[in-house]
């Protein structure tokens, strides 16, 4: 790519095919793609939020209005694009829920900033601005939540049933079933770290998923569910009151390190050989059963012989199984991981009230069920299709982002657009006290912020503006600062008394998320892109049908 001419001779920068994009091109550009992204989700928020159908490149069809999955799905090329899918990711892996608000927000930032940078206004006083407003609402938010507690269930109840309202997941009691599983596994799992604060980690919260029967029968498990059959047919199906073990040991004879020659000239030779193996193995079980164990889980392979000493013995072994679900294990019966069968005593065993094998949709799975206080749990989703089992795993998923983000930071505020509009209009008097060129960039976030309750109005067939407008007007008197958008009855309501709350963490981490987001975005005025454009064609470009790339 030829930049300038110097003494008549070209300098070439870049390799031809390149591309450049530079300074208010660059930021319109940047700009429409992040609104675009935006746009693209926009409708699946809340209740009443339409659903997306992705299909892949291989025919593989997913039904969602999870933000973060239809993001991740949509397999977008622009980097921009990409900053905002990352956002989403963020956003999940932080708090588990509020990915579609998150996108939504930063969308309408880079909106109000394209507004100002076509009135003259920099982008470094824009993204000052953004700065500003993003710690001026976080800290308005910390002011307006109100205290929850790990027992208090039926405001945890509620917070669930916000994060599920706009899933998909059969009726409104088949979601409140749900809820109740969900805050019965996280209240499970909470812990204290050692400074006192409370934590919980979501990967003792194991989902496993089968397509049967319906939602509705989806179980909590009060342990570990592995998807894996009992290694031998003679062994028993069923245990109660079981001793668990768990190793890290090959119950058969391994090869050894180096290359050895075994010569054996004799058939008595052989035999002995034989033999010797097999009463190797014999030992190994032998000492599984002066431990009392009566079930065995291994990460690593059992010999058919040792499983057949096994099976005589009466003990239940589970080979193979992963590291992940060794770790559940431990935590749900107290057993301790032993690498050395020579090492294992009574004193590492684990309890289990029940392990048993049961067929589910045609596969053999083990439960190991009804532990004493387990610090790892099971949810076995269940549904009539594929489609329906991932639905409603991500809808449990973002229930234990909510409730967990509840419990730890101990506080949540108001739905439906309620806390929004008390944000606006805290953060226009605010702008108000900053002045300068700043001000209309927080007046812009502002904005920004009010999309939510106006997205969730216009996704119920409401009036988007004439809404803003009430609850604007209502939010000035003191008591009507409970008011949002109601849309089952299509209008403002009080979320206090209609019970929808959300965490203070997830309305935080996305408001910090977006403007972030946004501030990036906005500070790149040169795009250089060292790709060279496939020729437009049959096998490239947009001919025959081929979708162009989003610019």
């Amino acid at each position: 790519m030829a930049e300038n001419q110097l003494g008549g001779q070209q300098i070439l920068l870049l390799p031809e095919g390149a591309s450049r994009v530079l300074g208010r091109d660059a930021q319109r550009t940047n700009i429409a793609v992040g609104v675009a992204v935006a746009n693209a989700i926009k409708t699946t928020l809340g209740p009443k939020g339409m659903d997306k159908m992705l299909v892949s490149e291989l025919g593989d069809i997913i039904i969602t209005n999870d933000g973060a999955t239809i993001l991740q799905e949509m397999n977008v090329e622009h980097p921009v694009a990409k900053i905002m899918v990352d956002i989403a990711k963020t956003q999940d892996k932080e708090v588990g829920d509020g990915t579609t608000t998150v996108v939504i927000m930063a969308g309408e930032l880079l909106k109000g900033a394209g507004d100002l940078i076509e009135q003259g206004i920099h982008p470094t006083t824009i993204i000052r601005g953004y700065k500003m407003g993003a710690e001026k609402a976080a800290q308005i938010l910390s002011e307006r939540a109100k205290e929850v507690a790990a027992g208090d269930e039926a405001t945890l109840q509620k917070i669930a049933m916000v994060s599920m309202g706009s899933k998909n997941v059969g009726d409104d009691s088949t979601k409140e079933y749900l809820c109740k599983l969900v805050i019965k596994a996280v209240r499970q799992v909470v812990e204290k770290n050692a400074a006192g604060k409370v934590v919980i980690d979501h990967d003792f919260i194991k989902l496993e998923k089968k397509a049967g029967k319906g939602i509705g029968d989806t179980e909590f498990i009060n342990g570990v569910l592995i998807d894996k059959e009992i290694s031998h047919p003679g062994m028993p199906k069923s245990v109660k009151d079981a001793k668990v073990a768990l190793l890290d040991v090959a119950l058969e004879i391994e090869k050894t390190e180096t290359d050895a020659k075994i010569e054996i000239t004799s058939p008595e030779q052989m035999q002995a050989f034989l033999q010797q193996e097999e009463q190797m193995l014999k030992d190994m079980v032998d000492k599984i059963r002066k431990s009392k164990a009566n079930v065995i889980f291994t990460q690593k392979g059992i010999d058919d012989v040792a499983q057949h000493y096994l099976a005589k013995a009466g003990i239940i072994a589970i080979r193979r199984v992963k590291k992940s679900d060794m770790e559940k294990l431990a935590r749900a019966t107290g057993a301790r991981l032993v690498t050395s069968l020579d090492d294992l005593t009574d004193k590492d065993l684990g309890y289990a009230g029940l392990v048993e094998e049961r067929k589910i949709s045609g596969e053999q799975m083990t439960f190991v069920e009804k532990c004493k206080d387990p610090k790892s749990v099971t949810i076995f989703v269940r549904g009539g299709t594929q489609q329906a089992v991932d639905e409603a795993e991500r809808a449990i998923t973002d229930v234990i982002g909510a409730i967990s983000s509840a419990i730890e930071t101990g506080k949540y505020v108001l739905g439906g657009g309620a806390i929004e509009i008390d944000l606006a209009n805290a953060l226009r008097e605010y702008s108000g006290e900053v002045g300068g060129r700043e001000q209309l960039a927080i007046q812009k976030f502002a904005d920004s912020v009010e999309a939510v309750p106006k997205t969730l109005a216009e996704s119920a067939g409401m009036d988007a503006i004439d809404t803003l407008v009430q609850l604007r007007s209502k939010h000035k008197s003191k008591e009507g600062s409970q008011f949002g958008v109601d849309i089952f009855k299509n209008n403002i309501g009080n979320m206090d008394r209609n019970g929808v709350f959300e965490p203070l963490r997830v309305k935080q981490q996305a408001i910090l998320s977006a403007s972030e987001a946004a501030e990036i975005i906005l500070r790149i005025d040169d795009m250089i892109s060292a790709k060279s454009r496939p020729p437009a064609g049959p096998m490239g470009g947009h001919g025959h049908g081929g979708m162009p790339e989003m610019e």
